[in-house]
This record gives C-alpha cells, structure tokens and sequence, in this order.
C-alpha cells in the first residue's frame, strides 16, 4: 500500500506509523514553530526508507545558512538517494543534492519545475521560496507562488502557508496593499503562522507605519513568538519600528530581551542582533558592551566563508567590538569563498566583499572609503540575500558615510531619496536636516 501526503501525493516508504509524524513537520515549518527535525526524526525512526523524510530533514539544515549543517544536509541527500522514489521525489532528492553542495540557484530552478507540474506540493513550494529568500530572487518570491496558487483553496490543509508566503512575494515587490491583505488572511486561518505575521510586519516597514508595526506585533505576541524558531527576527522587526521613531529605550530593551538574551549562537539570530546594533551604532547610541557577547558568538564562524550575507553582519559585530584579528580572519575566508565554484563565490565577489570592506572601513573612520566602496553595490544587493528590510543597511551605512566624509551634495541627494520613498519617517527626515545643517 502506498501512502500519500493530506494532498493526495504518493510518499514512498512512508507508513502509518510515519505519516503523522511527517506532516506534523512539515506543519512546523509552514509556521516557523516547534522542533521539525525533531519531528522528521521520528518519521524516519518510524520508516527509514521514507524518501521526502529524509528530503525534508535535508532542507531543514540546508536552508539554515550554518557550515556546520552542510555535513548533515549531505548525509540527509545521499540516504534519499540511495531509496526508490517516485519521479517527484527524484527531483526534490536532485535540488537537495544542489543545496548541498551550495548551488542555491540551481535547487531553486529543479523546484520551480517541479512545482509548475505538481502545485499542491508544498514542501517544494516552502523550500523553493526560502531559497528565492536566500538568494534574494524578489520576482520569484512572489511568482513560484502565483503560479501554484490556482491549484490551492481555503479547504485545503497549509493554505495558511502559501497566503503568507504570497503575502512576502508580493511585498518584496512592492505590491503592499495586496501583501498585507494575504499576510492577514493566512493569520486568521493559522495564527501561529510567523512568516505570515512577519510578512505583513515588512509591509508597515517599507510604508514607514511604525505605530501600526508595533501595534500589529505587540496585538498577540504570544501566537508569533512561542516556541518560534522565527520568533527573534519577528522581534527584531519590532525594534525596527521602535528604531525609527527614536524609541531607543526600547530597542535596547528589546535587544537585551528577546532578541539577544538567550545568546542564540544561530546564524540567522546573529545577523539581526547584529543589524540592529549597527543601526544604533550608526546614529551615534551608546549601546555599552553589548557587541562584546555578539562578537563572540561570531568568532566561530569567521572563517566559514559559506555564506556573504552573514559574512557582512559578522564584520558589524567584530567592527563594534573591536575584534581586529576575527574581521581579519573573516576577509581571508571571504579571499577563498571568492575562489569556491558555488553561488556563494558571486554572492561575495559581487556583493558581500564590498560590503564587508565598507562596514570595515567605517569602523575605522574611513568614511570616504565607506562611500566609495558602498556606492557600486547598492543597487546589486539584492544578489547576496536578504530581504529589503534587511538590505536597508547598506542604504544608512552609506548615508551616515556621506554625512560624516562631508559630502553635503551626496547626502543631501541620498536624504532627499530616502525621505521620497519613507514619507513619514522620522529617521529619513533627521537625515534631510542634517544634511542641510552640513558647513
């Protein structure tokens, strides 16, 4: 008997005893809650020659942008390889074989394909848009879903996960109105859905709604932050919006609690304890010895060169702390990652070198050098990941160089910019002012 998925979907190797325990996990990870390897774990225990059990626990540790995972995301390939499989799980077998061995692009186009003919597979459709994240392939964040989407209904179990992840698509393009609509459809259907609750918090953030942000993430905390692996960058986005009113109380509250308490030593918890000093170290805040913990928990990594968006966070931490010989280290890594046959070669070649020597430099006063190495990269950034949101660095990193290195012309023209696109943001009418103020 071949059991199939709660989409009708065959499963080969999958049981009864495995079934359960597959889908609880893949449900996890719609929503960004509990332990899906835990989870996944018990479905292979359960079937060892569960395929997309296997496949499922490989994208759990490829997707995380740790070094440390790649061994286990090969292990996870080469079990799923060696099983029968049905066409479509050969082909999620194949992607994770490409992820695995850092060719994000191609593990992004073998699942886009596979999901223009098999739309209700929803864990290629999860996987696939978190590499249109990682890659930070805006267009495909919103169309790999728009093309699925007909096949989809409300009756349908994870439908929660395709408005949330279509609420992202939408908002990285723009397209606000649209995004915040389907970011809280998909949270009435499944509250605990934290990409759905982080999409629409990207939403008020790009339209500079700080106080419908903050209202919108402290209305039920609970739904989005209990047992949420997504739960301190949903955080972060809330001192986002702290942040640009000039709540720093706030922010630095925040940081200490929930954002950087548990001194997560993830990476992907790093770079927002990261971005969101930087920010502050940026306008001048005081914020004591709180890079030293983050610097710390960087040094590990600074010679793992796997990934250039982490790479730039990293140098923030180190750059704030002082840690000359790690952000030495960091720029050697990046040396070899630039020679490595795999995406993140161009990711750093193209993107996270020059940054990762711009947020040096500033470190060192070299504002000028900020601004020349900044400028050529801002409008290719998106080739190193990330979202808008978290990109948005680059673009005040280059504007306090402008102010400090007294290119008046440069920062005015780059506070005008900022304040046509954010209208009512605070932080973007202080650049104006000071900009004008300039000798």
């Amino acid at each position: 008997m071949q059991f199939r998925d709660a989409l009708g979907l065959p499963l080969s190797g999958a049981s009864e005893a495995s079934l359960g325990h597959y889908e609880r996990a893949l449900h996890q990870l719609q929503c960004f809650v509990g332990d899906p390897v835990a989870s996944v774990n018990s479905a292979i225990e359960a079937d060892p020659g569960f395929v997309m059990a296997h496949v499922l626990k490989g994208y759990l540790y490829g997707l995380s942008t740790e070094r440390e995972a790649l061994e286990a995301t090969q292990a996870c390939h080469n079990a799923a390889a060696a099983l029968a499989a049905t066409g479509r799980e050969a082909r999620h077998v194949e992607a994770l074989g490409r992820l695995s061995r850092g060719r994000w692009h191609e593990a992004g186009t073998i699942l886009e394909d596979l999901t223009i003919d098999e739309p209700r597979d929803a864990l290629a459709l999860q996987a696939g848009h978190q590499i249109d994240f990682f890659t930070g392939n805006s267009r495909m964040l919103r169309d790999r879903i728009a093309r699925a989407l007909p096949a989809w209904d409300h009756g349908m179990p994870g439908y929660h996960a395709m408005l949330g992840m279509q609420a992202f698509g939408l908002e990285e393009m723009g397209d606000y109105a649209r995004a915040e609509a389907a970011g809280r459809k998909a949270i009435e259907i499944e509250p605990r859905d934290g990409w759905a609750q982080h999409a629409v918090a990207h939403v008020m953030e790009m339209q500079s709604r700080q106080r419908d942000g903050i209202a919108w993430m402290r209305a039920s905390p609970e739904n989005w932050s209990a047992d949420s692996f997504l739960q301190v960058h949903n955080w972060w986005h809330l001192a986002l919006f702290h942040y640009d009113l000039g709540e720093i109380d706030e922010v630095l509250a925040l940081f200490d609690g929930p954002i950087f308490g548990a001194r997560s030593m993830l990476a992907l918890n790093m770079v927002d304890a990261s971005a969101i000093l930087w920010r502050l170290h940026l306008a001048g805040h005081d914020v004591g010895n709180r890079w030293d913990g983050v610097a710390q928990n960087w040094v590990p990594k600074a010679k793992s060169g796997n990934y250039a968006f982490n790479d730039a966070h990293a140098m923030m931490a180190f750059v704030g702390a002082g840690f000359a010989g790690p952000a030495r280290d960091l720029l050697e890594a990046q040396q070899e990652a630039m020679r490595a046959g795999d995406d993140n070669a161009a990711f750093t070649h193209d993107v996270g070198h020059p940054v990762t020597l711009a947020i040096k430099a500033f470190g060192d006063g070299n504002y000028a050098e900020t601004v020349r190495l900044m400028r050529p990269v801002r409008d290719i950034a998106y080739r190193f990941g990330g979202s808008h949101a978290q990109r948005d660095v680059i673009d005040l990193t280059l504007i306090e160089a402008a102010l400090r290195s007294n290119q008046k012309a440069l920062a005015a023209a780059l506070a005008a910019e900022r304040l046509s696109a954010r209208p009512e943001s605070p932080l973007a009418a202080l650049f104006v002012k000071r900009a004008r103020e300039m000798p």
